[in-house]
């Protein structure tokens, strides 16, 4: 499934196994967290970021630079 979220006003794919809105939800409310407290690496890795995939309780953060590239705990 491909959904989309709104990143620094950029558009981004989320990919999922499965159509659970509270994992969306739960993402959406990560990131908005993180944009606003986020560590400098964090931020970095949102600044460039590509694509984000939901892989059980975890979101795998892709960006452009491999090593930017992190896992966000959804729980």
């Amino acid at each position: 499934m491909k959904m989309f979220i709104t990143i620094h006003n950029k558009p981004v794919p989320v990919y999922s196994d499965e159509k659970n809105k509270k994992k969306f939800n739960l993402l959406k409310s990560a990131l908005e967290a993180k944009v606003t407290k986020g560590r400098a690496t964090i931020k970095k890795c949102l600044d460039s970021i590509i694509s984000i995939e939901i892989v059980g309780c975890e979101a795998i953060l892709h960006s452009f630079n491999e090593r930017d590239s992190l896992a966000l705990s959804l729980y």
